[in-house]
């Protein structure tokens, strides 16, 4: 255990330093972020996410304190890997362990990753009906991500705490991501819109708070004759944590079916929300261009949802963790080129 909470403990300063880092990099003036900035942002985070991999393929046998065959054969047996032992060579079995490892995580990140563009959607569209500045996005997402960070980290170990427990709830999860995916790719087409007065957050804070429209320099809380009010924006950070938690309810059912232990989920998790910040701004004008990513996703989710339900029918017949991540990219790349070849037709009025 002690070394379960120094590898973790570690994420988390490391996580801590970077934040404090990316937020002093963004944060420096009231000016929106650049295209170049986002773009040299989400590639340190992308290169971050790939060295973590690296430490796991090397050490990752470190997090759970692996050190002989019966500590092994117990992590292996407790977070259901599919690893094969190589019997009488420890070290051989190890690294066996360790791509593994490397591999769930992987498949994790580009899973989390993916489905974390689909935020990027709702992100745009609530900036824009709530009325917010461009030059305050990264005020309000930087809270937001660390919301989320926390949200997540609640949500992934009460999952696998219930996993543990209750094994037949991968059955419900494998359903309710067939359904997410059945829903998603039926509604692709529709145009989503956001009614700021009638949201059920903003009711609910309008309701134990004063309110106020003025953003007051960028400012969550404004003070007008000794009152406290809040802005707009504090009330799209509420409406984006929401909107986080109600993601959080597919997307971490999904890492769920690459890999159970809480710990490469969670820091997969992670890792995808830190870089959803710099992807934002990367993406937030040319993320229309995408039509067919709801398309891929929608798959993505049906796939997962499949894999969950027939789990042990697949491994039996030798399907592995590199074939879902293929499978996962292969989709994804797909949905990409499909968009930029068939550009969505422009409505013009006449």
């Amino acid at each position: 255990m002690s070394h379960e909470i120094l590898f973790f403990g570690g994420f988390i300063l490391f996580i801590i330093l970077m934040l404090a880092i990316d937020l002093g990099l963004f944060s420096k003036s009231d000016k929106p972020v650049s295209l170049k900035t986002a773009a040299i942002m989400s590639s340190i985070w992308v290169l971050f996410a790939l060295g973590f991999a690296l430490i796991l393929y090397f050490w990752g046998n470190q997090l759970h304190d692996i050190h002989d065959f019966a500590r092994l054969q117990e992590v292996i047996a407790k977070h259901f890997h599919d690893v094969k032992i190589v019997a009488n060579d420890l070290p051989a079995s190890i690294q066996a362990y360790n791509r593994n490892l490397t591999l769930e995580y992987l498949t994790g990140y580009v899973v989390e990753y993916a489905l974390s563009v689909d935020n990027i959607f709702v992100m745009v569209l609530l900036f824009s009906s709530f009325g917010i500045p461009e030059k305050h996005y990264h005020k309000v997402l930087v809270w937001g991500i660390l919301g989320a960070i926390i949200l997540r980290c609640l949500f992934i170990f009460i999952g696998a705490a219930l996993i543990t427990k209750f094994a037949w709830i991968l059955y419900v999860f494998g359903a309710f991501l067939i359904y997410t995916g059945i829903n998603m790719y039926l509604n692709r087409n529709k145009d989503e819109e956001v009614d700021p007065e009638n949201h059920p957050v903003v009711r609910f804070a309008s309701k134990y708070f004063k309110v106020t429209s003025k953003t007051d320099g960028g400012k969550f809380f404004h003070v007008e004759d000794g009152v406290r009010y809040i802005t707009p924006l504090f009330l799209v950070l509420l409406v984006i944590e929401f909107t986080d938690l109600i993601f959080a309810v597919d997307s971490i059912p999904a890492i769920f079916s690459i890999t159970k232990d809480p710990y490469i989920v969670f820091f997969s998790n992670i890792f995808a929300i830190l870089g959803l910040r710099s992807m934002f701004f990367l993406l937030v004008n040319i993320i229309h261009k995408f039509h067919y990513l709801k398309v891929g996703l929608a798959f993505l989710l049906v796939f997962i949802g499949v894999k969950m339900l027939l789990h042990d029918y697949l491994k039996a017949w030798g399907f592995t963790t590199t074939h879902s991540l293929v499978i996962i990219i292969g989709i994804l790349v797909l949905s990409v080129i499909a968009s930029l070849v068939f550009p969505k037709k422009e409505n013009y009025d006449n």
